[in-house]
């Protein structure tokens, strides 16, 4: 089964921040703004032990265990054991250090071997209330996380984690694996492997309005050869094309800022609200199954429902591309 067949629609709900990332998240607004992408009829989410060291997990798991099972999909993520003990010191995080510093405290593991993988899975079935996943991913054996050292925890992973999922999916166990990264190289690298064949990757950051070309030179033409399709994770670019600050977790850079302002600047213009362009840019590629945004008030579910459906002429996908805003091989909307 494809990705495009496996998720229930184009708009997921990414659970990052309810693991208390940029801020701690009081209980109740966390619980209703995965309530309010319920209701706003989001049947697709998706959530990592490592958001909140296991805190995102559990709040998710909260709500989902009153909705029924076979109405919506799941997936998270292995490459983290959380312990029950608490952390000592700071956490190293390669260039993401302080994400979610107002998580549970926690100690984690970061482990990609068979052993680890099954028990990563076991401990968030118990978070998540659930009896079963859909979609599992392997986090984070990328360069932002791991620096030089990001080939051996692939190949940690490929020896172990890849192996695990692949028996569990050809089991029935869960529906589909692959990799969910915020580099495009760890996927490349998959992708030329003989075997194990993953089902699809979980790309974050890197297929969005404000970065794309790297993606699309070798990644994408890749993945639609073999028949692999992609989820895009982070479409807001960290959240500086919805309203907010920052970009790769980070404050954005003066540069970005002024590409936003000329982003805003047209779609003002044409009376097109930004979050709209961002979902939709990220959903014309023929490889892309789904976007998932992340949110934490229940307001701004509602605003990513709009901005999906929203109504965005061709002419603004057209000036878009003369003004050099997008990568000119980048599919975009209405074949503009």
């Amino acid at each position: 089964m494809s990705l495009k067949e496996l998720l229930p629609g184009k708009l997921g709900y990414g659970t990052a921040p309810l693991g208390n990332m940029f801020r701690a998240i009081p209980e109740a607004e966390a619980l209703a703004t995965v309530e309010a992408a319920w209701q706003q009829g989001v049947r697709y989410y998706d959530t990592a032990p490592f958001y909140g060291a296991g805190l995102a997990e559990e709040r998710l798991g909260e709500v989902l265990a009153g909705k029924p099972r076979d109405a919506y999909v799941l997936s998270t993520k292995v490459g983290r054991v959380i312990l029950d003990e608490p952390e000592k010191g700071a956490r190293e995080l390669g260039e993401k250090g302080g994400l979610f510093e107002h998580g549970n405290p926690n100690r984690m593991l970061h482990v990609w071997t068979a052993d680890a993988t099954e028990r990563s899975i076991e401990d968030s079935l118990k978070r998540l209330r659930t009896d079963r996943l859909d979609v599992v991913w392997v986090h984070d054996i990328a360069q932002d996380f791991h620096g030089d050292e990001w080939l051996a925890r692939f190949e940690e992973a490929r020896t172990g984690a890849f192996r695990v999922l692949s028996r569990l999916r050809d089991e029935g166990v869960i529906k589909a694996w692959g990799l969910g990264v915020n580099r495009t190289e760890p996927i490349e690298l998959t992708l030329a492997l003989d075997e194990p064949r993953p089902d699809g990757f979980l790309l974050a950051g890197r297929y969005t309005l404000l970065d794309h070309e790297h993606a699309l030179t070798r990644l994408l033409p890749m993945a639609q050869d073999q028949g692999v399709g992609m989820v895009v994770g982070g479409p807001y670019s960290s959240g500086i094309l919805a309203g907010g600050t920052h970009f790769e977790y980070q404050e954005a850079p003066a540069h970005i800022i002024e590409r936003v302002a000329r982003l805003k600047e047209l779609t003002a213009q044409h009376g097109v609200s930004i979050k709209a362009a961002a979902l939709q840019f990220s959903l014309a590629h023929p490889v892309t199954a789904a976007v998932v945004a992340g949110a934490t008030k229940p307001g701004r579910v509602a605003e990513d429902r709009a901005a999906l459906d929203e109504t965005v002429p061709a002419a603004f996908w057209r000036e878009l591309r003369a003004a050099g805003l997008v990568s000119p091989a980048a599919p975009l909307p209405h074949g503009a």
